[in-house]
C-alpha cells in the first residue's frame, strides 16, 4: 500500500502591471489525500475512486474521467503507456481556495493533476517537464508557475500552434474553448514539446503580506477576457513596461519603498476594462495611499478578479476593513484573509 499527500498554494495573477507575466504564490491550498491499496480495491471505472471536501466540494465531479485534477493525472499516465490508474487508486480533494474568484483554483487544480499522475505513475518527471503538461492544459503560466515552483515568479510562454491543441485527449481547462478534452480514443495523447514555458523567481521583501479581499461572487475567466481589447495602444503598453520594470525589484528591496510600489502597481492593460465586472474595483485602486492608511503598500485585481490583493506590511485589519466597506457600499459581501508569499507544490510520501 502506498499513501501520499499532495499539496498545491493558491496563486494571484496580474500584480500590478504584470498582466499575463507575474504571478505570485499564496498560502491557501489544494490539497490531495491518495491511498493506493491492491487489496483493498473496489470495483470503479478507472480504478480511482474520487471523494471532494472543502470549498465548491458540492460543484466538483467525482468520476475520474471528469473532474479536472484526475483526468489531467489520467492525461499523463496515457502519454506514458497506461489507460488507468493503478488498481485500488483513491483520492480524496479537500480545497481551501475559493473557486472562480481570481486566485488560481483551476490553475491549482491542474498542477494537482500534472503532481497526482507522476506520483500514482511513478515517472519521475521533473517539475519542469510537467510544467509542460501542464501547459497543455491551462494556457497561462503566471499562475501555473507560482503554482507550482511558489514564491513571486515572472514567465513567459511559447507559442504552440493550434493543431497541437485540438486533440480531445488534452484535458482542456475552463479557460480554453471547447472540445473539454480528456476523452479517452485509445490513442496515445500527444505528449507537449520540451520547454513550453520560462520562468524565473523574484525576491519579495520578508515583511510583506497580501490581503485577499474575496467577494461573494464569481467572475469566469472567460467572462473577464471578453472584456478586454483586443489590441493596446502604444502609449498603454509603454505605461505597463516602465511601472513593470520598476516594481520587480523594488519588491524585492526591504526596507520597502511604498511611495514607489504604490505608483508601480498602476495598470492600463486589464483593470480598467475589469471594472464593470468588480462593483467597487475603481473606488478600491485609486482611494488608497500610503500616505492615507499606514502600512498599506499597493494593490490590484487578483488574476481575473473579482478578489482584489493589498499588499502591506503592517496595519492588515485596517486596511482589509476599509476595502470591504468599499465594496460594502456598493452592495457586495465579502470576506478578507491575510496571506503568506509561500512554496510551491508539494508531495509527501507517508
Amino acid at each position: 500500500m502506498r499513501q501520499f499527500t499532495i499539496r498545491v498554494p493558491a496563486s494571484s495573477a496580474n500584480i500590478g502591471p504584470g498582466f499575463d507575466v507575474l504571478g505570485i504564490a499564496l498560502s491557501l491550498y489544494l490539497t490531495i489525500e491518495v491511498t493506493i491499496d491492491h487489496k483493498n480495491a473496489n470495483n470503479v471505472p478507472l480504478n480511482c475512486e474520487v471523494t471532494n471536501s472543502g470549498l465548491g466540494a458540492e460543484q466538483l465531479p467525482t468520476a475520474a474521467d471528469a473532474n479536472l485534477i484526475t483526468r489531467t493525472a489520467l492525461y499523463i499516465l496515457r502519454c506514458h503507456g497506461m489507460r488507468t490508474f493503478p488498481v485500488g487508486t483513491k483520492v480524496h480533494i479537500n480545497n481551501d481556495i475559493p473557486l472562480g474568484r481570481g486566485l488560481g483554483s483551476s490553475g491549482a487544480a491542474v498542477i494537482a493533476g500534472v503532481m497526482l499522475g507522476n506520483a500514482v505513475g511513478q515517472l519521475d518527471l521533473s517539475k519542469e517537464r510537467l510544467m509542460d503538461f501542464a501547459l497543455m492544459i491551462e494556457r497561462h503560466p503566471d499562475n501555473i508557475s507560482a503554482a507550482m515552483f511558489g514564491g513571486f515568479v515572472g514567465s513567459f510562454l511559447r507559442e504552440l500552434s493550434g493543431t497541437e491543441l485540438e486533440r480531445v485527449e488534452i484535458p482542456v481547462a475552463e479557460v480554453l474553448p471547447e472540445p473539454s478534452g480528456g476523452v479517452d480514443t485509445g490513442l496515445t495523447p500527444p505528449e507537449p514539446p520540451v520547454g513550453i514555458s520560462r520562468q524565473m523567481s523574484y525576491d519579495l521583501a520578508p515583511e510583506l503580506k497580501a490581503i485577499a479581499v474575496i467577494p461573494a461572487f464569481e467572475v469566469s475567466t472567460a467572462k473577464s477576457r471578453d472584456v478586454l481589447p483586443t489590441a493596446y495602444t502604444r502609449q498603454d503598453a509603454i505605461f505597463n513596461l516602465q511601472r513593470l520594470s520598476v516594481l520587480i525589484p523594488a519588491l524585492g528591496r526591504s526596507p520597502v519603498d511604498a511611495e514607489l510600489v504604490h505608483l508601480a502597481m498602476q495598470d492600463r492593460l486589464h483593470q480598467k476594462y475589469r471594472r464593470i465586472l468588480v462593483p467597487g474595483l475603481a473606488t478600491i485602486l485609486t482611494f488608497m495611499t500610503p500616505r492615507t492608511h499606514k502600512g498599506f503598500v499597493g494593490v490590484c485585481l487578483s488574476g481575473a478578479g473579482p478578489t482584489v490583493l493589498a499588499l502591506a506590511t503592517e496595519n492588515f485589519d485596517a486596511i482589509a476593513e476599509e476595502i470591504v466597506s468599499a465594496f460594502n457600499a456598493e452592495g457586495v459581501e465579502c470576506t478578507w484573509k491575510l496571506l503568506d508569499c509561500c512554496d510551491g507544490a508539494t508531495v509527501e510520501e507517508k
